[in-house]
């Protein structure tokens, strides 16, 4: 499974309680918007004290860090391997290597034939899959608790035992060409989209798409596949996360058991490009005759999480948030409710890079609006934002919903360990994922203004138009 993030990071993927709860003493008094607060405050307690939510982490003699997110609510348990590798870490001219691998390591080994793995997992009533991302690559599998230590034997004999020859990878790199094909080039907005990446992301590897460019994967090798498996498939490259009926104390023997007889390997430092100031915005007309409905889009670099200055990246998803994100938000006031030339309009922060995040604006046109009316209006938003800054209430209210969305995905199992997977993985700490809504409930009215400073003063953005082939 491909994962190209365009989203913001949103806040499901910040786990805590403790920030929300206080928070409620500042937005009690408040009118209507935050009126729903102590119910929500309430039912998060009630899911704290139910949910026995007390994250560990250890790690193995070979270097294997190992997460531990107990939930005792019933028997079932989420089991993921993430490695510290993606797209971003391609070989020149290898562009999709990392995607191809993550479809290759199903198939077998000398334990398991080919396509097999996930036939065990299926029959065991589990559930498996895969996807990749530009800094990560992660597989996992959601099974009874009894089930576990069978998925942590085929997930390890994988991890070095993989064997590939040209019988089973030149038919799979016919597979992730057919999903190219039907996922991008079929898909004007997905054309669009890689596109404007490109376009941003003038030298660092995120501007070459996750699943790689047509004619590099066309030419990728049966030993390409083996050298990147070689390379970065490693216990010391790994992260293990269980999340589910299970302790850390009844989880690292299993984890030493079957992970940690595995040898570590020399790694090699993650060595990325660096953007270059932006001079100038670029401006991409994509016309088709597939597209029906006409669509703005613009993209700005940003900080990530892991590389911002402290508070900058939450009080970017604080921007973005108040700025596009529902009924109540700046754009949508504006755009939808009080000029009427939007359908929608919106805007997101995906933070979740090991190198760069950005923030992302988008709209769609009412009949008889034009593209370049839609960026008007928005460009009149942010200089307003820009010249006046951002209301208290917004900021509050903003917060309260990224705290509340925080709190309540704590009720998801699979999006705990992927919480923890995403940002471990892209230099983050397990303090830094769990303390998430205690640094949004930090951020000010001030931080959010320099935010939006930080963000929309910069020359370098990126703006697409998606038209009909006779469209304006």
């Amino acid at each position: 499974m491909l994962i190209n993030r365009k989203m913001r990071k949103t806040s499901w993927r910040r786990l805590g309680l403790g920030a929300f709860i206080a928070m409620i003493g500042g937005v009690m008094n408040l009118t209507s918007p935050f009126q729903g607060v102590t119910a929500m405050a309430a039912q998060a307690q009630e899911m704290h004290e139910t949910a026995a939510w007390a994250p560990e982490t250890f790690t193995l003699g070979n270097g294997m860090q190992v997460v531990v997110i107990p939930d005792h609510r019933v028997p079932v348990v989420t089991h993921m391997v993430w490695y510290r590798v993606g797209a971003a870490d391609e070989p020149p001219l290898k562009s999709g290597i990392a995607h191809f691998l993550e479809h290759l390591m199903f198939k077998g080994t000398d334990k398991i034939p080919p396509g097999e793995m996930s036939k065990i997992v299926a029959r065991n009533g589990g559930q498996d899959n895969a996807f990749t991302n530009n800094d990560y690559t992660a597989y996992f599998q959601r099974v009874a608790l009894d089930r576990l230590p069978l998925v942590m034997e085929l997930e390890a004999d994988r991890m070095t035992g993989l064997i590939l020859t040209d019988d089973v990878v030149y038919p799979e790199r016919d597979v992730i060409l057919e999903e190219r094909s039907s996922r991008i080039e079929n898909n004007p907005e997905s054309i669009l989209s890689e596109q404007m990446s490109a376009a941003l992301f003038k030298a660092h590897a995120y501007g070459i798409p996750v699943i790689g460019w047509a004619h590099e994967i066309r030419s990728l090798t049966t030993q390409d596949a083996l050298d990147f498996y070689h390379q970065y498939y490693a216990p010391n490259n790994a992260i293990l996360i269980v999340a589910g009926d299970i302790t850390a104390a009844q989880l690292r023997p299993l984890a030493e058991e079957f992970y940690g007889r595995i040898p570590s390997v020399e790694l090699a430092p993650r060595v990325r490009g660096k953007e270059p100031p932006g001079v100038a915005p670029v401006h991409i007309d994509l016309r088709d005759a597939r597209v029906r409905q006409a669509s703005f889009r613009r993209s700005y670099l940003a900080p990530s999480f892991s590389t911002a200055e402290q508070g900058m990246a939450e009080a970017i998803d604080v921007l973005t948030q108040l700025l596009g994100v529902g009924s109540t938000s700046r754009f949508y006031r504006v755009l939808v409710v009080s000029q009427a030339r939007a359908a929608s309009a919106g805007a997101w922060y995906s933070g979740d890079g090991l190198d760069y995040g950005r923030v992302g604006l988008y709209a769609s046109p009412r009949a008889g609006i034009t593209l370049a009316q839609i960026e008007e209006a928005m460009d009149g938003v942010i200089a307003d934002v820009l010249e006046n800054g951002v209301t208290q209430e917004e900021v509050s209210r903003a917060k309260s919903n990224l705290i509340a969305d925080a709190v309540y995905a704590r009720d998801n199992q699979q999006s705990l360990a992927q919480a923890y997977g995403s940002g471990l993985t892209t230099g983050e700490t397990m303090e830094d994922v769990t303390a998430f809504p205690d640094r949004v409930a930090e951020v000010t009215v001030d931080q959010v203004n320099a935010a939006a400073q930080l963000v929309f003063n910069q020359p370098g953005y990126v703006t697409g138009y998606l038209l009909p082939e006779n469209g304006s």
